[in-house]
């Protein structure tokens, strides 16, 4: 018996794929810590895990809905956001560490304080990349703007000032490369196949590219026409109330039946009376929608964009971080989706219209989703996080 500690950030996208894991070490036997934040407590406690909250000394989670949506957008206010929580949570976990003497620490490559930790008292560690790897080679398909390229060089001095925070307290971290990249020394699971996973082949034999970790579907579906639109944004950057009243209209006097996902930040009852083909939530079961939709309009979060190619379903893509926006990349570059640059429900429609009348679109979703269901899954990275247990 092992015993295995996860740390993760307070974002679904960043969970959710890890659970299946979790489930799987405990079932060989293994004991399982994690910590995370209340609001995942209950769906990490079923999984098997022992739930450890951080929310007394996070600060991410004490943001406002305004400065949450900043979070993946500006380089400097996310560096800052990692390094407060790092160093928030140096005493308690440092010291929980020594004590409990884990085998083994798998950290989300955004939890930057699970792998300074491990650096820090030597334990075995495994980045959780939900992500595409990141590396000199993967990095030519975030491709960037003027502008964006402007705002990451603006926010370097900085990144430095807070990178100079964590080495100050002893915690071996260079440069913001050591935070968003991925080393060739690192042991490394990644969410996704060797065929997505862009310059897979660059990457040393340390990463295991597991595929996506697609959960059963909780909810039934009706589908009621011969075309199912889904439309998500996510479940941060969503309020974008003019997109979707924009959306209402383009697809009211389409043929499509349409199921639309707004979140929290913006009330149904502001969209006014919808039209018969139309249905909106704040949230559905994007499993159970996906087994039946024809086209997803998203915003290319990794998690949704394999779930949608996992279950066939080509994509409108409305990407708004840098991340979302090599995700989209990385589907265009299949041709298992249509990127637009206009939040409009025209733009939209045409996409639609062009996904659904054009066969090869959805070839390609289908051979994307060969290599998913190819992968070694939720069994190959608790093999690799076994592995590196046993190698300490």
């Amino acid at each position: 018996m092992r015993k295995i500690v996860f740390f993760c950030i307070p974002a679904h996208g960043h969970t959710n794929p890890t659970l299946g894991v979790v489930r799987e070490l405990v079932a060989r036997g293994h004991e399982v810590w994690y910590y995370s934040y209340n609001m995942m407590r209950e769906k990490i406690e079923s999984a098997g895990a022992t739930f450890i909250s951080c929310d007394d000394y996070d600060i991410e989670h004490k943001l406002s809905a305004k400065d949450a949506t900043r979070v993946g957008k500006d380089l400097a206010f996310s560096t800052k956001i990692l390094v407060d929580t790092t160093l928030a949570l140096d005493d308690k976990v440092c010291k929980e560490m020594a004590e409990l003497k884990p085998d083994c620490i798998v950290a989300d490559s955004m939890a930057i304080w699970g792998k300074a930790v491990a650096l820090k008292l030597g334990i075995p560690f495994v980045s959780s990349t939900t992500t595409f790897a990141f590396n000199q080679h993967s990095a030519r398909i975030m491709k960037q703007s003027f502008n964006d390229l402007f705002k990451m060089l603006f926010a370097v001095p900085k990144t430095s000032k807070q990178i100079k925070r964590l080495k100050d307290k002893g915690y071996p971290i260079k440069n913001i490369l050591d935070i968003i990249g991925n080393d060739h020394n690192t042991h490394t699971v990644v969410y996704t196949s060797a065929q997505f996973q862009p310059s897979a082949e660059t990457f040393s034999e340390k990463y295991a590219f597991v595929g996506p970790s697609i959960r059963p579907a909780t909810d039934k579906i009706e589908k009621n026409r011969d075309k199912l639109i889904y439309i998500s944004m996510g479940t941060v950057n969503n309020d974008m109330l003019p997109f979707y009243k924009s959306c209402i209209s383009a697809l009211a006097n389409t043929n499509y039946q349409v199921i639309m996902s707004v979140g929290n930040l913006v009330s149904v009852e502001s969209l006014g009376n919808l039209p018969e083909n139309i249905l909106i939530d704040s949230h559905v079961d994007q499993i159970a929608v996906l087994e039946k939709a024809d086209v997803f309009v998203s915003h290319c979060g990794m998690n949704s964009v394999s779930e949608s190619l996992y279950f066939e379903v080509p994509l409108v893509m409305l990407p708004q971080t840098s991340e979302q926006k090599g995700v989209a990349e990385r589907v265009s570059e299949l041709c298992a989706g249509i990127k637009i640059d206009k939040s409009d429900g025209n733009s939209v429609l045409n996409a639609i219209n062009k996904l659904l009348s054009d066969s090869t679109y959805k070839e390609n979703a289908k051979k994307i989703a060969e290599g998913f269901k190819n992968s070694l899954g939720a069994n190959g990275a608790a093999d690799k996080i076994i592995k590196v247990c046993n190698e300490a």
